[in-house]
């Protein structure tokens, strides 16, 4: 690494200090050192463990589950290096909290989507750096320089084996549709799309399949996986002639309980591919679960902002 008047270096929060270790070996320097509590009131204490004073600092925290508690300590860190006087701090949270909540669909809702974004600003973020995020409309919540990168390339490549070559890209919904034609056209494969209709907050029913999927292996696509509404929906693939097994390609692996028993019951998923932008618990590693790395991704970005270097390249936008 190359020497510099404000040092680059990498810290962690507790959210996924694997990944963090991932890419600070990456960029061929030493991992901070810092230390999070939990207290017994449920309080969260952090400590940095060494000077960062005129250091660039990039934290890596996603803020998978606990969101609340993670979110808390990623905001506890940014007091913390503004007051041990460090020259920039870049947050790079790969998994962005309350992305699905960024417009009033009723009255009297929070937009929490722009309370963490303001909370983030207000605490001293110089920059944020997230990964497929749920609504790209997030950016314009912020003042600062956002990178939105995406897992897709990392995912499509996954893909590009001889046994997908009469697979059909899907989209579960239409707002999908964008990120599942990039897929199509880096894999030149026709795209699918499924309208479905919103009954509740966490239920969904399928209602239309546009595009040919007759005879066709699918591969299903989507920013998120948490409850699994979207493995139910590889109903309406089969009713319209899709053949083989099922694909999907997901970058966040929240895979609650729901999820994980939609996988284990239904034999027509072959495997859920995703990327580790939240770490996955031991009793979430499923059998039919297949995990790529986001580290390189994060690594290159990190190094190319830190030296002022273009990063138009590696962003893919929705």
């Amino acid at each position: 690494m190359v020497d510099s008047y404000h040092p680059l270096r990498i810290f962690s929060g507790s959210a996924h200090p694997a990944l963090a270790n991932e890419i600070a070996s990456l960029l061929s320097v030493t991992l901070g050192q810092a230390t999070t509590r939990r207290l017994p009131d449920s309080e969260i204490h952090v400590m940095l463990e060494e000077v960062v004073r005129d250091q660039d600092i990039f934290f890596i925290q996603p803020c998978g589950a606990p969101v609340n508690d993670n979110l808390m300590e990623l905001l506890l860190y940014l007091d913390a290096f503004r007051r041990a006087s460090a020259h920039s701090v870049s947050v790079v949270i790969p998994y962005f909290p309350y992305a699905r909540q960024v417009r009033m669909a009723h009255g009297r809702e929070a937009i929490s989507a722009r309370v963490v974004a303001n909370m983030l600003e207000s605490q001293g973020a110089k920059r944020v750096v997230f990964v497929d995020i749920h609504a790209q409309a997030i950016q314009g919540f912020f003042n600062i320089p956002v990178d939105p990168l995406s897992a897709l390339p990392l995912l499509a490549d996954y893909f590009r084996k001889p046994e997908f070559l009469n697979a059909a890209i899907v989209s579960p919904d239409v707002g999908r549709a964008s990120m599942a034609g990039r897929y199509a056209q880096l894999l030149n494969l026709p795209l699918v799309v499924m309208h479905k209709r919103r009954s509740s907050f966490d239920s969904t029913e399928t209602t239309h399949v546009v595009g040919d999927i007759v005879g066709r292996r699918p591969i299903i696509i989507d920013d998120v996986m948490a409850g699994g509404s979207v493995l139910k929906q590889i109903d309406a693939l089969y009713a319209n002639g899709a053949t083989g097994k099922a694909y999907f390609a997901i970058t966040h692996p929240v895979l609650l309980p729901t999820a994980l028993d939609r996988l284990s019951a239904d034999d027509r998923i072959e495997k859920l591919v995703v990327s580790n932008t939240i770490p996955v618990a031991p009793e979430k590693m499923h059998p039919k679960l297949e995990i790529l790395s986001v580290a390189p991704l994060l690594a290159d970005v990190i190094y190319r902002v830190y030296k002022g270097n273009s990063i138009s390249e590696k962003l893919v936008l929705a």
